[in-house]
């Protein structure tokens, strides 16, 4: 029998069996244990680094543009980078989260004796891959995970790591300017979505350069920290017309600080051991000594009282805390000089008025961070975080699963405004086989459809036979309710 606007039970039930999800496979969910985002609405991030901007430059001179960022978002008072506090290695480590002994990109100069090869800066072997392939930056786990990522300038971004550059990228030239890469960027966040880049990192070389050549205590280093604000102003701007600033979660920070050099503390290095004996790798103030074969106790004896101001340790003793022993690439002696001590093999060669690369637990060596954006809480200062801390919180920001590395996001998680409902945690579930829970469901779904059925085949059987209307009705709809857990 039909009622007015109703179906055969049969009908009913084949009606909404159609309705019932199918069984869904793990290889269609997110391997995070979470639904993740997909490469068109992944959440945004931009990484900028002003090189040598220490934390405190911004405390010297009025930045209006730093404090808009902090009032907007957050900010940290202390931020322990890795040691050598070197533009190189600190870079690569805010990528990775790795210490430069794991990422292997120790020192902006060093000597691999398994490759029998030299790196430096200053020639064409940053751009041989085999140097960065010890880690792999965000960019490429980004890409790896469906997103897309940009470059512009950033150490390391120029060169093919585990086959693959940055979506898009800058090549590195000192000489294009800061407003050129910023409208780069921006025209890589406002492409079209296949195309627009989820993460991006953009890098300045200034205040370093000026830092070095002027000493950080020197008058006309206010103008350079004033510029660099203003320069921060003007990628919020570009942010701002394009859309995009309140969709983009900015971080703003620096590889490492910088110290005031006197040409009174200078340590020659001829003074107690013949060149003949040793090769010179890096440079002060964390010098890397190579001894020549059979040399490194005579060499390591001639050095180790020599001056005061110069810590000297064999490889194996290098404190643990510096996180630098392991790796073939760190010398068998380094010479430490002690802030704003410069170690020279003689006077003769350049003299820079600041530098960096000593302690990372000095407060000169240290280097500013700020946030803002979706993802961050608002107006919140923090005591202390770690540098390679931000990589695991950008993985979050950006619901990737981050690879092992030296950081903790529960030392930064209060920076965020929450925590992300798609985020990826660092260790997936082990699944096999299908997914139970789609499956549960929809046993469940029959179980109520059956039960529908159940209830409409005894309705027309009571509506057929009056003397049973009433019979223990008042048990049936209750008893179905509490199987069902309803």
């Amino acid at each position: 029998m039909l009622g007015r606007g109703g179906c055969s039970p049969l009908v009913c039930l084949g009606a909404l069996l159609l309705l019932l999800p199918p069984p869904v496979s793990p290889h269609s969910l997110n391997q995070g244990g979470s639904s993740g985002h997909g490469a068109k609405d992944r959440p945004k991030l931009l990484l900028l680094s002003f090189d040598g901007f220490r934390w405190d430059y911004i405390h010297r001179v009025p930045t209006p543009n730093f404090h808009s960022i902090m009032d907007e978002g957050v900010m940290v008072e202390q931020v322990e980078n890795t040691y050598i506090t070197k533009t190189f290695p600190n870079h690569y480590s805010l990528v990775t989260g790795l210490y430069a002994e794991t990422h292997g990109i120790v020192a902006n100069e060093m000597y691999d004796p398994a490759l029998n090869r030299s790196f430096s800066m200053e020639t064409d072997s940053i751009y041989e891959s085999r140097w960065w392939e010890e880690a792999v930056p965000l960019w490429v786990t980004i890409q790896k995970a469906g997103g897309r990522s940009g470059a512009a300038m950033w150490p390391g971004s120029d060169v093919k790591i585990h086959g693959l550059y940055p979506s898009q990228f800058l090549p590195y030239n000192a000489s294009v300017s800061f407003e050129t890469r910023v409208e780069r960027i921006i025209g890589w966040f406002s492409a079209p979505k296949e195309e627009a880049v989820d993460f991006a990192v953009l890098y300045w070389e200034e205040p370093d350069e000026s830092g070095h050549l002027l000493g950080p205590q020197s008058s006309l280093m206010d103008a350079v920290i004033v510029d660099i604000d203003e320069k921060l102003g003007f990628l919020t701007n570009e942010l701002k017309k394009a859309g995009l600033y309140e969709k983009v979660n900015l971080i703003v920070t620096s590889d490492h600080g910088m110290t005031q050099l006197f040409t009174d503390n200078i340590i020659e290095l001829d003074e107690y051991v013949s060149r003949d004996l040793y090769t010179w790798v890096d440079k002060s103030p964390v010098v890397a000594i190579l001894p020549n074969e059979g040399k490194l106790d005579e060499v390591y004896n001639k050095l180790a009282d020599a001056n005061p101001n110069m810590e000297v340790h064999k490889k194996e003793e290098i404190p643990e805390q510096f996180h630098y022993q392991h790796n073939i690439r760190i010398m068998p002696i380094i010479l430490e000089a002690k802030e704003g001590w410069t170690i020279m093999q003689n006077r003769t060669g350049p003299f820079m008025l600041g530098n960096h690369g000593y302690d990372n637990t000095l407060r000169s060596m240290q280097p500013v961070f700020a946030a803002r954006g979706p993802a961050f809480r608002q107006n919140y200062v923090k005591t202390f975080m770690r540098s390679v801390d931000l990589y695991p919180l950008m993985c979050q920001i950006l619901s990737v699963r981050p690879l092992p590395n030296n950081g903790s996001l529960s030392n930064v998680q209060d920076l965020l405004s929450a925590e992300p409902a798609t985020s990826a945690p660092s260790v997936p579930p082990r699944v096999s086989g299908y997914s139970y829970a789609p499956v549960v469901g929809s046993f469940l779904s029959v179980v109520m459809v059956l039960g529908f059925f159940v209830v409409y085949v005894r309705e027309v059987t009571l509506k057929q036979l009056p003397s049973l209307k009433h019979r223990r009705r008042e048990m049936s709809q209750p008893l179905l309710q509490e199987d069902l857990h309803l």
